[in-house]
């Protein structure tokens, strides 16, 4: 029986039409499953994030608040207001980080009560139970912390050395239960976004699928659909590309009513979210130096293990910032570290060193490879130095406005030691945390040669290697053979006094008159000595290293040094 070509034509379009249905009916489903993630992430995974890490910077407050406090109680006069405020802030840290953590409880709680969205409820399962883990042991580390305060009060040494061993054990455990937190928070969203991007695939190939049928039943149709379909998806799938490639900043807008529209809404939360993360990211990446992270990323610096390199190690200590302490406010005493760290800090990566850390008042820093060239780093690291110097006078000069006060300002001078040597350099720390750093003897000695500016009144001391590799563009005169607290070996040491093109005539004469009186000195010859310090007085009135040997040879007159003296001074403390 033949069939009419309107009756096929009919039966086509119903099948045609039929199809379109199906392949609707599975693309909104697709749509919202999609939906289902993105929503999840940005109404429950995402702030669960946020608020973790907001838990986890209440924390370090705290932690910063207990070391202050401790601080303060080591002090030999304890400030009662600094230490009762400092305890306050303390407290009210944990008592915001308690609430954040129950409104995340109440969240989760919310979360697997929801009838409209599908959540991974085992992950949400195992948050219920981790969350007041580290409300746990962060309020076992307030008690903890509260009890050595008991135990410090009381003066018994012993009971106060356990309770800080049990303070320290608590500490530690709260920074594993929020990192065990945030590895499963991290994980939950990575898991939840490929879900998403499936789900998204599957939605574009329907999509497409959709525009194929619609081309067959002619130009027209298929032009109107995939005006209204395809655009939207392509800015989707733009937006989608533009976020792969770390951009952030897109926002895709679409016009529609459909759900299209809906996931278009949703991903710019996500972006947003993204974008919020990224930007606690980048905050806690000014605590690295990017060149390290880079070469860590990169492969160029071994995530595990250690290498021994020649390297120039830096540190440089603000004189008498204890004393400076008591007369600011905690506030103010932070806003002076700051503006001096920032002053320190650009002109160390100017000169390529790598700052590893703060240490109160104090800044450790190292050159050497990969990050700077083998034949130049200690030049550079003095060059620094140098640098630092003349920067501290640009630092005194903002202090008025810095502090808010024009009399009484505090006086500001730091010492720096500077050695050169073997060192091992590599990630040291635990599984969970850990830092790009240097150690070893030369370390110790940088450190060391700082303190022992106080025994000649210099500013930067440096060891024999550093002057020897520095010397042809530096100025250096030797100050002094010093065994200090930890070698059995002497050291030379030297004094780094400037750029050998800047040396005025004076300084020239104080080096040569210094020169012979030291030599004179190690010889036992008193009275040439005396005259060769005397001669470099002249030359430079306010010389403190002539000052302290002419005090010595008086000393030595009086009671003069051993047959087997070898002209070492021992440095007895810091």
């Amino acid at each position: 029986m033949q069939r009419p070509i309107r009756l096929k034509i009919f039966s086509i379009t119903m099948a045609l039409l039929g199809l379109m249905v199906i392949v609707t009916w599975l693309s909104v489903l697709n749509f919202r499953q999609l939906n289902n993630q993105v929503r999840a992430l940005s109404d429950y995974y995402l702030p669960l994030q946020e608020q973790v890490a907001s838990v986890e910077i209440l924390i370090r407050q705290q932690m910063v608040h207990m070391e202050r406090i401790l601080g303060g109680m080591e002090a030999a006069m304890p400030n009662p207001e600094f230490l009762e405020k400092e305890s306050s802030s303390f407290d009210n840290r944990g008592i915001n980080a308690d609430q954040i953590v129950d409104s995340s409880i109440r969240m989760l709680a919310e979360a697997r009560t929801a009838k409209d969205i599908e959540l991974d409820n085992v992950t949400l399962a195992v948050l219920d139970q981790q969350l007041p883990a580290i409300q746990t042991a962060r309020q076992r580390f307030h008690a903890a912390f509260r009890m050595f305060q008991i135990e410090a009060e009381e003066g018994n040494k012993r009971s106060e050395k356990i309770v800080r061993d049990n303070l320290i054990k608590e500490k530690d455990t709260v920074d594993v239960e929020i990192g065990k937190t945030i590895d499963i928070l991290n994980k939950l969203t990575r898991d939840t976004a490929a879900r998403a991007k499936a789900e998204e695939r599957r939605a574009i190939q329907l999509n497409w699928i959709i525009t194929a049928i619609a081309t067959a039943l002619g130009l027209i149709f298929a032009w109107a659909i995939s005006r209204s379909l395809v655009d939207s998806v392509k800015r989707l799938l733009g937006g989608t590309q533009a976020v792969e490639h770390g951009n952030l900043d897109v926002e895709i807008h679409v016009n529609t009513r459909d759900e299209l529209a809906t996931l278009a809404t949703s991903f710019n939360h996500m972006v947003v979210g993204l974008k919020e993360k990224e930007h606690i990211r980048e905050t806690f990446g000014k605590y690295v130096d990017p060149r390290v992270v880079r070469g860590l990323l990169e492969n160029r610096l071994p995530a595990e293990g250690g290498q021994s390199q020649i390297m120039s190690v830096f540190f440089s200590d603000l004189a008498g910032f204890t004393q400076m302490c008591e007369g600011l406010t905690p506030d103010a005493a932070v806003r002076f570290l700051n503006r001096y760290f920032s002053y320190m800090a650009e002109v160390i990566q100017a000169r390529q060193g790598i700052i590893d850390k703060y240490i109160g008042d104090a800044v450790m820093a190292f050159w050497g490879p990969p990050f700077t060239d083998p034949a130049t780093h200690a030049e550079l690291c003095c060059a620094a130095a140098l640098d630092q110097m003349a920067r501290l006078e640009d630092f005194r000069k903002s202090l008025p406005d810095l502090l808010g006060v024009k009399q009484g300002l505090p006086v500001v001078n730091i010492r720096m030691g500077i050695a050169t040597g073997e060192v091992t350099v590599g990630n040291i720390g635990s599984e969970t945390s850990r830092g790009y750093t240097v150690i070893g003897d030369t370390v110790n000695l940088a450190s060391r040669l700082e303190q022992a500016n106080k025994f000649y009144g210099t500013r930067i001391l440096v060891n024999e290697d550093t002057q020897r590799l520095a010397e042809n563009e530096l100025a250096f005169r030797e100050i002094d053979s010093l065994r200090v607290a930890g070698k059995m070996e002497p050291v030379r040491v030297f004094e780094l006094i400037g750029s050998k093109m800047d040396l005025n005539e004076d300084q020239r004469q104080l080096i040569v008159a210094f020169e012979r009186g030291l030599a004179a000195y190690r010889q036992q010859d008193w009275n040439a000595a005396e005259s060769a310090f005397q001669d470099g007085l002249k030359a430079v009135p306010t010389d403190q290293p002539c000052q302290v040997f002419l005090g010595r040879i008086e000393a030595f007159r009086k009671s003069p040094p051993s047959s087997d003296w070898d002209g070492v001074w021992i440095a007895t403390h810091k």
